[in-house]
Order: structure tokens, then sequence, then C-alpha cells
């Protein structure tokens, strides 16, 4: 059986588990809808919490992004990680203890304000859609390469069995969906892998084998990082394992970049919520531990997939002819994802720095699905002559290493998971925000519980359609639109949660100041730079790191119009007190 018949039976199998396990798992209240009833054990918390935070960037895009900037490319492995324990320390336990339902519901009683539950639902939202953008990019690369068809048709697909089993199941599906992914996403990344580590250095922990020896080959007997550097300098590039010598990644950006992405994990609603479906504070302490563990299988792996990848990539391509170039570029190159231009007119497909063309080529179906690249006025000055989209790297790695079809098959599965995983926990944030805080908690405050899960039901099928339609035209490579939405939650969400927690003093007066502040910055410096030609005004920091800049303004404006105006009612200041105090489960209170 071939790759495209492999996928089709992963893919097939996964999917009806998806569907089957949402439909035992659905729900009738909202209890169930939002918080999965608040009975799920901690180790299955941690596996759907690592599975709902290891979205489409982490499985898909980290290790491609690494393997093409090297070093640098490490500061989301960094962020991301160190990000999550700041919030399994710092914010988790607390917020379950506050028993609320959804971030913005624990600003709206925290700030004793409407208005504040308001903005952190916009917020929320946001976020949200800025961040599920990634997930169905993810989802289009995954369908348009594997199962063959239009990135739009593989989009669709990917939102009907979300809508299905999110509106079906609410948290409750979700989660325990969730937990057949990570399942499913997990062996797809880590038995590649294992295979690709025996292959190059004879060794089958790819955490060993990404510091070893090449085993066989031209290179056997080097170290494999040291050959990845010799191999970069030769080419042109800067050397692999080279700090801060790239363009944007001076210890200043750097810096910003890293934090945002974890102070942004440590306020990104979606995953913050999953520490309310578990019965007590030491469950949500528990699952927050366990999560770590889970996550750190595929994060500590990441690397050695990056380094493995790169290898191969160049080994199997650069400088070599066109018309023998290997099956995984005639693959790939169908819908778009890779694509050559002959500069020189030699035939000959060389890989060196810079970009290959202006922007991204484009493709025309002269054979009625995929043709060759629209390359007039796109082409640049420069002598690389190859284009490879990042996005690809995890994906094709077991096609450029060789491996075999079923493990093709199975990387797919593994990626959609991902994807969809994430996705559907972003939707259930946006459902919430609007439904729940916005809906119940401000314009009808007397709606019945299915009154309430229609709107929830409704508002998912509605955030899955403009999901949809950012997985069609996404603005940037999956982890940078992820990393956009980390620092739109660190300007906004993470600043007031700290200070609801830790402080007293914080007013209604000075979150609202302070989030719309810290938001309004950091979306209109990323607008700027990103979308408009601007240049990086602000020190040089990229958009992917501004979200620093935006949270110490949060930071700033809270804490000043705080310090002028009336201290919180003594109940709120009471309350914030009792949260700290580390006894007690706390129940949900659905007012």
């Amino acid at each position: 059986m071939g790759i495209l018949g492999w996928t089709y039976v992963f893919v097939g199998l996964t999917f009806g588990l998806y569907i089957f396990v949402a439909w035992r798992s659905r729900v009738k209240d909202v209890k169930g809808f939002y918080v999965a009833g608040m009975g799920v054990p901690p180790v299955a918390n941690g596996m759907a919490t690592a599975a709902d935070w290891m979205s489409a960037a982490s499985f898909i895009s980290m290790a491609g992004l690494i393997s093409f900037l090297g070093y640098p490319g490490a500061y989301y492995l960094m962020g991301w990680t160190g990000g999550y324990v700041l919030l399994a320390l710092l914010l988790a336990p607390y917020l379950r203890k506050f028993g609320k339902f959804t971030v913005p519901d624990f600003v709206g009683d925290r700030y004793y304000s409407d208005a504040a539950r308001m903005v952190a639902a916009a917020c929320t939202v946001f976020i949200s859609f800025t961040y599920v953008a990634g997930q169905m990019r993810g989802v289009g690369v995954v369908f348009s390469r594997f199962l063959e068809v239009e990135i739009t048709t593989g989009v669709i697909v990917g939102m009907c069995i979300v809508f299905i089993y999110a509106a079906l199941g609410g948290m409750k599906g979700i989660t325990w969906t969730q937990v057949c992914q990570y399942t499913v996403l997990i062996i797809a990344y880590v038995i590649p892998a294992v295979a690709i580590s025996m292959k190059i250095t004879g060794i089958p922990i790819p955490q060993i084998g990404f510091g070893s020896t090449i085993a066989a080959g031209p290179d056997a007997g080097k170290y494999l990082l040291d050959t990845l550097n010799i191999i970069a300098k030769d080419l042109g590039f800067v050397q692999y394992t080279a700090a801060f010598q790239t363009t944007n990644t001076n210890m200043l950006n750097v810096l910003c970049i890293t934090f945002a992405l974890m102070v942004g994990t440590a306020g990104l609603p979606h995953v913050i919520i999953r520490f309310y479906t578990v019965p007590s504070v030491r469950a949500a302490r528990l699952s927050a531990g366990w999560a770590l563990l889970f996550i750190a299988i595929l994060y500590t792996t990441a690397p050695a997939v990056a380094a493995f990848a790169r290898y191969n990539m160049v080994n199997t391509l650069n400088d070599k002819p066109y018309a023998e170039r290997p099956s995984w570029w005639k693959n790939w190159s169908k819908p778009g994802l890779v694509a050559w231009v002959d500069k020189n007119g030699d035939g000959i497909m060389q890989y060196r720095p810079g970009k290959a063309f202006i922007g991204r080529p484009k493709f025309t179906g002269k054979d009625g699905k995929y043709g060759q690249p629209l390359i007039s006025n796109k082409i640049t000055k420069n002598s690389n002559e190859v284009y490879v989209d990042r996005d690809i790297m995890v994906l094709a790695s077991p096609e450029i290493g060789g491996l075999s079809a079923w493990v093709v098959g199975l990387v797919a599965a593994g990626g959609l998971a991902a994807a969809l995983s994430t996705a559907a926990g972003l939707l259930l944030a946006v459902s919430s925000s609007v439904s729940h805080d916005l809906y119940y908690r401000v314009i009808n405050k007397k709606a019945t519980e299915k009154q309430r899960l229609l709107v929830g039901r409704v508002m998912i099928g509605a955030a899955i359609v403009l999901a949809g339609y950012f997985g069609i035209n996404p603005p940037a490579f999956v982890a940078q639109v992820v990393a956009f939405a980390f620092g739109l939650a660190a300007s906004s969400l993470f600043p007031v949660i700290v200070l609801g927690i830790f402080t007293t003093k914080a007013t209604r007066e000075g979150a609202i100041c302070g989030m719309i502040a810290g938001i309004l910055f950091t979306a209109i410096y990323i607008i700027q730079t990103k979308f408009m030609g601007v240049g990086n005004w602000f020190l040089g920091i990229t958009p992917e790191g501004i979200g620093t800049v935006g949270m110490l303004i949060n930071f700033i404006v809270t804490l000043l119009v705080s310090s002028f105006t009336k201290d919180p009612p003594k109940e709120i200041q009471e309350l914030v007190e009792a949260v700290r105090v580390p006894k007690g489960a706390g129940a949900a209170v659905d007012h």
C-alpha cells in the first residue's frame, strides 16, 4: 500500500475514533459543556492539556523553524516550555480555586465589573481567532499533501470534524477526544524520530542521537551538529549552532520573543480553562505535572527532528540535477509547498541563503490540478533557486529520510490530531466567551441552560467558519501566527490575571485600561510591521516579541490607574486573600 492508502487508513481510523468518543461524551448541561463537569482525572487532564497546548505549531512548524533558523529557532522551544511551567506553578491552582468557568468570568468577578468582563471576553475572542488561524493552516497543509486535495478542501473537512465533536460534546467531548489525539500525535512524532535517528546515527534515542556522530556515508564518524555547521558554512549560511548572528536574532529581540511566548502561554484562555475541569486544587496541580511530562516527550525530541530533517534535506536536494530530483520533492511540489527556478540555466538545484521568490511562489493549474510556479516578476536576484515551505519539514521528514509509507501516513494523522485538538479548545474558548460571559452574564442573565447551550453551539459554528477563512488565507507560517497570538495574550490577559491573584489593590478601572492599552499597542505594532510594510520601529523588536512590551505597558497602566482610583470593595479584597489559601477545592459558582 502506498502513502495515499496508508494516509486514508490512519486518518479515517482516527477521525472515526474522535467522533465516536465525542458521541459517547455528549453533554446536555452547561457545566459539562464548559468544564466537563469538573470530574476529569488528573492523568487524563494532563494528556488533554498537552494535546490542547501542543498545537500544529508544536507538531508541524516548531521543528521546521529550528531546522531553518538553527540555534535562534530554539526561542520557540524555550518560550513555550517555560511558559507552561509558569502557568502550572503561578496561576493554575489559584484560578482553579476561584472556581469560575472562563478567564473573562474570573476577570469580571475579580474586578467587580461587567465592562472588565466584556473587555476580557473581546481579548479572548481576538487571541483565539489569531491562534486558530495557525491550526487551520496546519490542517490545510496536511490535507493538501497527503490526501492530494486542495488546501481549501482540506480546511473544510477539518472544520466539519471539529464542529461535530466540539458542538456535540462541549468540553467533556473535547477533553476525551484530546486524550486520544495526544496518543496519536505523540506516537506519530516519536516513531519517525527514532527511525531516522537510527538511520543517521545508529542510536534509537533521538535526544542522544542529536549530539552523536553520523554512522554511515561520506560524513561517517563526524558529529551531526559539526557537520551541519560545515554544510551551512560551505553553502553560505550562518552556522547551524551560531547564536545571535542572523537577522532579527539580537539578544534583546530573542529575549523579548522568548518572554512573550512564556507569559503568553500563561495567559492563553483555552489552556487555563483546562484546570477548571478537574475536581480539586490538588488535582489541578497533579494534572499540571502530568501535562509537563507529556509535553516534554515532544519538546525534547523536536531539536533532534529539526537537525535530522535539515541534514537529510540538504543531502538529497542540493546541487542535484532537477531531472533527478528526489521523490519527496515531486510529492510536495504538487500542492505548491516546494518550488525551484533555474536562475542560471544549468538545470542544477542550488540551495543557498535568501529567498528564491519574492513572497511565496504562486501556482497555476495547467494540468487540471497543479502546475509550474508563476515566477514572472517574482524572482529574487540572489543565487538561491529553491523554495521550501518551513511548515513541511516534520511532515516531509519521513519521506526525506526514506522511511516506509505507513510511517508517512501515521505522521499525517499526527499532524491533524495536533491541529484539530488545539482548534477545538480555542473554538470552545470563543464560544464560552460569547455565550457565557457576554450573553448569560451581561445580556440575558435569566437565560435557561437550553438557551445557553444553543448559543454556545451556534457560536462554535460561527467561529469555525471564520477560522476556516483564515486557514485558507493564512497571514504567515503556522508558528509565526501562533506567536502573534501568544503576544496578544501576554499583553492583555496575563497581567490582569497575575495582579488579580497576587494583589488586592488592582481596581476595575486599572484592569480595563491596562488590557485595552496592552492589546491595542501589540495589535497595532503587529499589523504595522507585518502587513503594512513598517519597519520594526521599537528597538528593532519583531512582531513575535512585541507582546513583552505590551505586557509591560499593561502592568504599568493597570497599577498607575489603580493608584488613582478607589480601592476594590472589602469583599473582593477578602476573596483575593482567600484564593491564595492553599486549602479546599473551591466549587464552581454559576451565577
